[in-house]
């Protein structure tokens, strides 16, 4: 009972913010921010100046594609030149030296896509000069870029006749200086308030209650903390990311950072209905979105209140599973905490998914391998659903004779090539490294537990980097030059191959004259086509997933085995 009250609470509160969020967001990319960020305008124009660029000025599709290509090119080799020269660096009081090659490229990639998956111990390998100005950097910037590509689709949704689909520059401008900042300054203050760690001062040396002597790593670490959750980011300061006391030290922090993590992605279905003008369309996108959530909620939470079979054995048969769980949370806790962040494309994580019960490892697996679209991380969410959704307009059409129409715009052969593709890149280029993970020796060095569950490692990881979610089963070595390379080319692909596709669709939309509802067209504000998306969803996912999950979590789950 106590844990359906703080859902009912946090979901609640949530939906009440998101709705608020949503009015700021569509004024901020309308270009009018409102007069209590008045003084960031300032900074605003000073950027368009240095980068010669006319906020004003319409861009296609292709053109804001290539933008956000270039950009995102531009940014990761930054972010690998600064970590290759880290121990040449200030702000670097342990002393760490440069990064390895395949490391760097693979992290640089991976903050990049807003996936923050760390085959590194991040406390013992970045400087804190790397850590502010490169990750904590890009967690800004990658978050933006999916804003900005959720908003460009929308707008062709909302474009009749028309060939631009937004300025890029501004919308990533834009909502970094109006949203991002000022939601990570107020949620770093109160984590810091709380017993977060925020300081330039060296690692503490100290010596234990036994007279041991420790090394205890600090950092400006704070501040990262909050764009972490708010970016739908998740790459920790520490190794064992939200479960250090020095990042997540109380139940009520804990609480904060889910609410956080899901603030923006579910605003973005309620700024999906303001800029239509039509409230129902964002709603039905928002339920499908909470359906699936609180699915995933029940199913996690009664596997992980039940004991396990290694419980059982010992005698312990009403002992939930506490194996791999923090003590200053409780299971439930870890639980939603797990279902958040892969519902998110956030990597973040408060406990051991690889320590999970054989289901309760599963329900976080599926939320990413269904694309993440409940809610889905900042901006990648709502793009990916309205793909699912276009997909979902046309097969119902022609189920029921109707025509193929999505909010005034036909769903024709290039709209339907468009959506597929964006739906099913990630389903083939992860399947395929799936199954050459499991047979080639590199691959197969990797996994610590032997059976199901070594294969569930493999699984994990590669579901995680090619959908840009980042967290980790753990048990698997991923720090090789086969998994650095593989992961870092899995997220890549995992990002862009979907962004692309979504960019295409917005064009061809916005190009589209927007017709008239007629009695012919299908209504995508009602719980019919709610139950449709969510079908199309799991349906999708059944005939892409379904025989890879039988052969790790599901057989480690009917066998009763925990390796």
């Amino acid at each position: 009972m106590a844990t359906a009250i703080l859902l009912a609470v946090l979901l609640g509160s949530l939906m009440v913010a998101a709705a608020v969020l949503a009015v700021h967001l569509q004024r901020v990319f309308a270009g009018h921010p409102g007069r209590a960020l008045i003084w960031f305008r300032p900074v605003e124009r000073s950027i368009y100046r240095a980068l010669r660029v006319d906020p004003e000025h319409e861009m296609g599709w292709a053109q804001y594609a290539r933008a956000v290509l270039s950009f995102s090119l531009v940014s990761a080799l930054a972010l690998y030149a600064l970590q290759r020269l880290q121990g040449a660096l200030p702000l670097n009081p342990a002393n760490l030296g440069g990064v390895r090659p395949d490391l760097a490229f693979n992290t640089a990639v991976s903050f990049v896509t807003n996936t923050n998956w760390q085959s590194y111990s991040p406390e013992l390998t970045m400087s804190y000069l790397t850590q502010m100005s490169g990750l904590a950097v890009q967690n800004f910037a990658s978050a933006a870029v999916g804003m900005a590509v959720a908003v460009a689709l929308v707008r062709g949704f909302c474009r009749s006749e028309s060939r631009g689909i937004g300025n890029f520059w501004a919308d990533l401008v834009r909502g970094t200086l109006y949203v991002l900042i000022p939601l990570s300054l107020v949620l770093a203050v109160v984590l810091m308030a709380r017993g977060v760690v925020q300081t330039f001062d060296g690692p503490a040396h100290v010596k234990t209650l036994s007279g041991a002597a420790q090394t205890i790593a600090r950092g400006p670490f704070a501040g990262q903390e909050a764009i972490k959750e708010l970016g739908t980011n998740g790459g920790g300061s520490y190794n064992t990311n939200s479960a250090h006391p020095y990042e997540n030290p109380t139940p009520f922090t804990n609480l904060l950072e889910i609410f956080s993590l899901l603030l923006i992605p579910f605003a973005m279905p309620f700024l999906f209905g303001r800029m239509l003008g039509r409230m129902r369309e964002g709603i039905a996108i928002l339920a499908a979105m909470l359906l699936l959530l609180g699915t995933a909620y029940g199913i996690s939470l009664a596997a992980e209140t039940r004991t396990t079979p290694a419980l059982t054995t010992a005698g312990l048969r009403h002992a939930a599973n506490m194996e791999g769980k923090e003590q200053r949370f409780s299971v439930q806790e870890a639980a939603i905490f797990s279902d958040s962040t892969t519902a998110t494309s956030t990597s973040a994580v408060n406990a051991m998914h690889d320590s999970f019960t054989a289901i309760g490892g599963a329900v976080p697996m599926t939320l990413i391998l269904l694309g993440e679209v409940a809610p889905g991380g900042v901006g990648t969410g709502l793009y990916s659903i309205l793909l699912f959704a276009t997909l979902t307009v046309f097969i119902a059409g022609l189920m029921v004779g109707r025509t193929p129409e999505f909010l005034g715009k036909s769903i024709g052969a290039r709209e339907v090539k468009l959506a597929t593709l964006g739906v099913l890149v990630m389903p083939v280029g992860f399947l395929v490294t799936v199954g050459l993970s499991s047979v080639l020796h590199g691959g197969l060095a990797g996994p610590l537990n032997a059976g199901p569950h070594g294969f569930s490692e493999i699984l994990y990881a590669l579901a995680s980097t090619w959908n840009n979610n980042g967290s980790a089963f753990a048990g698997l070595t991923a720090a090789t030059n086969y998994y650095d390379y593989l992961l870092g080319a899995a997220m890549v692909l995992g990002r862009f191959l979907v962004i692309l596709p979504a960019l295409g669709l917005a064009g061809s939309l916005a190009a589209q004259k927007t017709r008239p509802t007629s009695q012919g067209s299908m209504p995508t504000a009602s719980p019919i086509f709610v139950g449709l998306l969510i079908g199309v969803i799991l349906l999708v996912g059944a005939l892409s997933f379904f025989p890879a999950l039988a052969l790790g979590p599901l057989t480690e789950a009917l066998t009763g085995r925990l390796s």
